[in-house]
C-alpha cells in the first residue's frame, strides 16, 4: 500500500505563526512572518468589504462556470473565456497538467518550485534538472535534445530564488521545442517582474499562438489572496478542454470567487503593493552590500541573501518571533525573506545586524 509514494517528499510550507506561538511563547501580534511570500498589505479593502457583504452565501456552492471571474481575466489579458481554467491556487492547475499529460520525463531548473517535482513523481515520471540552479536555457536545450521530456517547467520569475528570464528568451526557446512537449510558464510572480522590468513581461495572450504552451497565474501574491486559493491557467482551447476533464466541481469556494472577481477591479491597490515591495526590498539589498553578503537580484516579492550559517541565523530569528525561509535544505547558506511592511523590514534588518 502507498508503495508509489515511498520516496516522495512532502511539500514543506513556511512555518505558521501558530507554531512559533506554541514553541516560543511569543504573542501572535509580536510575530513577523516573512517565510511564505504572502502579500503583507493583503487584498484591497474593497475586496474585504465585498466578502463581508456576501458572507451569508457560504452555505451555497459557487457558480461552477466561474463566468464573471473568467470575464474579468479575459478583459485583463485580451483573451477569451474558453482559454481559461480556474484552480484552487495555480498549483492545482499545475497538478491538472501533470496528471493530464502523465509524462515519463519532466524537465525543470536545478532549483525551482517544489510542486513540479512532487506532482511529477506522483505519476512516476523521471525528474530532469539542469546543473545550474537558475534557468539556464542552454542547459534546458541540451537536456531536452537528449531526453525529449513530455513537460518542461519554466518558472518566470523563479521561486524560490527570484531570478527571471527575459520574455524574448522564453519565446525563442518555445519556438525550438517540438509540439509534443508541453511547456508550462509559471507566472505566479509575473506582476512583480513586469513592473520592475518590461523585458521580463510575458503576456498570456502570446501563449495562445502555441499548441503546446500553458501559462499559469495566481491571486495569491500581487492580489493578496493567498488564503483564498484562486489561480488560473491560460492556453489554447484544446488544452483547456482536456484539463477541465480533471477539474472537480466547485474547486474554489464561493467567497474565494467573490474575492477574486472584486480584486480584479482594483488594480491601483495591486500597483501600490508592488511599488512598496520594491522600495522595501532595496533595504535588504543595501544591508547585503553593507555587510558584503551576496544576494540574488529579485523580480518577486522576496529576496535571497547569502548569509553564512543561515540555519543558525534562521533559528535565532525564530526565537525572536521572525519567521524566514532557510535555504540550507537546497544546499547553500542563504535566507529567503519575503518583503514585508516598512516596520517589519526595519526590525528584521536590525536583528540581522546583531546576529549575522
Amino acid at each position: 500500500m502507498f508503495e508509489n509514494l515511498k520516496n516522495l517528499k512532502t511539500y514543506e510550507a513556511g512555518k505558521p505563526i501558530e507554531l512559533v506561538v506554541r514553541e516560543y511563547g511569543i504573542e501572535p501580534e509580536n510575530i513577523i512572518k516573512l517565510a511564505s511570500n504572502e502579500n503583507p498589505y493583503g487584498p484591497s479593502p474593497k475586496v474585504i468589504e465585498k466578502v463581508k457583504q456576501n458572507a451569508y452565501l457560504m452555505n451555497r456552492y459557487p457558480d461552477d462556470s466561474f463566468y464573471e471571474l473568467k470575464e474579468g481575466l479575459s478583459k485583463k489579458f485580451g483573451i477569451e473565456s474558453k482559454n481559461i481554467i480556474i484552480g484552487a491556487g495555480s498549483d492545482q492547475v499545475l497538478e491538472f497538467v501533470v496528471h493530464g499529460v502523465n509524462p515519463k520525463k519532466v524537465l525543470m531548473a536545478g532549483i525551482t518550485f517544489a510542486m513540479y517535482e512532487i506532482y511529477s513523481k506522483q505519476v512516476g515520471a523521471k525528474i530532469l534538472k539542469t546543473p545550474s540552479i537558475f534557468h539556464n536555457l542552454d542547459e534546458f536545450r541540451e537536456i531536452y535534445e537528449k531526453e525529449k521530456p513530455e513537460i518542461i517547467f519554466l518558472c518566470v520569475p523563479n521561486n524560490p530564488l527570484g531570478e527571471c528570464l527575459d520574455a524574448k528568451e522564453v519565446f525563442k526557446f518555445i519556438e525550438e521545442i517540438d509540439e509534443n512537449t508541453l511547456i508550462v510558464i509559471d507566472g505566479a510572480y509575473q506582476e512583480f517582474a513586469s513592473f520592475k522590468d518590461k523585458e521580463k513581461e510575458i503576456k498570456p495572450k502570446e501563449v495562445l499562438k502555441y499548441k503546446n504552451v500553458i501559462y499559469t497565474g495566481t491571486f495569491s501574491k500581487a492580489y493578496g489572496l493567498g488564503g483564498m486559493r484562486v489561480g488560473y491557467g491560460i492556453a489554447n482551447e484544446w488544452i483547456i478542454k482536456n484539463l477541465h476533464k480533471l477539474r472537480p466541481p466547485f474547486n474554489i469556494t464561493t467567497l474565494s470567487l467573490i474575492a477574486a472577481i472584486e480584486a480584479l477591479k482594483d488594480e491601483e491597490w495591486v500597483k501600490m503593493g508592488i511599488e512598496k515591495n520594491f522600495e522595501e526590498m532595496q533595504k535588504y539589498v543595501d544591508f547585503a552590500k553593507e555587510r558584503g553578503f551576496n544576494y540574488i537580484e529579485s523580480f518577486t516579492n522576496f529576496v535571497v541573501l547569502y548569509i553564512p550559517n543561515s540555519s543558525k541565523v534562521a533559528n535565532e530569528l525564530l526565537k525572536r518571533g521572525i519567521i524566514v525561509r532557510d535555504m540550507a535544505s537546497y544546499g547553500f547558506d542563504a535566507l529567503r525573506i519575503t518583503v514585508g511592511k516598512k516596520e517589519e523590514n526595519e526590525k528584521v534588518i536590525k536583528v540581522l545586524r546583531e546576529i549575522s
